[in-house]
């Protein structure tokens, strides 16, 4: 070979290995390199509450699915607003998650003062992990074993009333507010830290009722524990048919609360590694156990895209400033 065209040989190779490392270079790393370490996933309020049971079972079989470990911590405070803050603020690189709920998205940023962030521009969506009704809960020992026995209670007794809440501007605090307005202006309100607290405050009898997440007083119901009457959506939960609604005994005919938990990450965590994550949750939620367990505590299960999931919250929110507007409910 000539020496030129020994020349333009090597700088055919030359230009090829350049060519396959810019190809190279330019592909998404997080297949090879996310996750390296383990990822923590916060949930916003104390154990024991709906989220935190989605986000254990959920979070179990996510470390499996991606070779890592999935640390679910506890960061209750400020009706769940503080450990989304927490998120907020960490580094967008899928390593700092939220399990977070209603409240803490739909409501008190809308309802609260400062909280913080804005949860459409600060968080970004990811996955939902279940839409949970919320169960009109009473202790066992209470003089009222029906929906329609509670309401007459309610209507006619002299005596004070109290009901718990999961925090302020939790959608059970909104739905104790709610019939306050409509059947009895005495109710005085308990915020709890926590569902926990809450149930184990109800269970004791230190207050009266209490609208948890279903999923939360379905064992202790099954335990003789305490007693469901309703549930507090529109339509009877397929988990429980033979439970009423709310609405059926009130007339309040828009009577429809829910607590729905969902995965989210910092705003500006890379779209590669949401898509991943949101390819992941939504395998789990459709694996015939995970699903049947989630759905037998009454939980509503449903993949979603991304942008499915972003357009939820939207409506959510609405949905949600629009009764705390009708009901003239303002934080305590």
């Amino acid at each position: 070979m000539t020496p030129m065209g020994k020349s333009i040989a090597t700088g055919v190779v030359a230009t090829a290995i350049l060519a396959v490392g810019l190809a190279l270079a330019a592909r998404p790393a997080w297949p090879q390199t996310y996750p390296s370490r383990p990822i923590r996933v916060i949930v916003n309020f104390v154990p024991g509450g709906t989220g935190d049971i989605i986000a254990r079972l959920i979070g179990g079989r996510l470390g499996d699915a991606l070779g890592r470990s999935v640390v679910v911590e506890n960061r209750p405070g400020a009706g769940g607003t503080l450990g989304a803050r927490d998120v907020v603020n960490a580094a967008p690189d899928g390593y700092t998650l939220s399990v977070a709920q209603t409240p803490e998205i739909a409501i008190n940023p809308y309802f609260m003062k400062d909280v913080g962030y804005d949860p459409m521009k600060d968080l970004q969506p990811i996955a939902l992990g279940g839409v949970v009704p919320l169960a009109l809960a009473v202790p066992a020992n209470a003089p009222y074993s029906t929906i329609s026995e509670f309401v007459t209670f309610m209507r006619t007794t002299d005596r004070p009333v109290t009901f718990a809440s999961g925090g302020v501007g939790t959608s059970g605090h909104l739905a104790g507010e709610l019939l306050k307005l409509k059947l009895n202006p005495k109710l005085t309100h308990v915020p709890y830290k926590g569902a926990g607290q809450a149930l184990t405050d109800l269970v004791g009898g230190q207050v009266d009722f209490y609208f948890p997440g279903f999923i939360a007083a379905m064992p202790l119901m099954q335990a003789g524990k305490l007693k469901v009457l309703a549930v507090a959506t529109t339509k009877r939960s397929p988990a429980a048919p033979d439970i009423p609604t709310v609405a059926e005994a009130t007339g309040i005919a828009d009577f429809d609360f829910t607590l729905w938990a969902g995965f989210f990450g910092p705003r500006g965590t890379p779209l590669d590694i949401a898509t991943r994550l949101n390819a992941a949750i939504n395998k789990i939620i459709l694996e015939p156990e995970i699903k049947s367990r989630l759905q037998d505590n009454g939980a509503q299960v449903q993949a979603m895209s991304i942008d499915q999931f972003a357009a939820f919250v939207r409506t959510e929110i609405e949905k949600y400033r629009g009764i705390i507007a009708k009901a003239d409910i303002r934080a305590d």
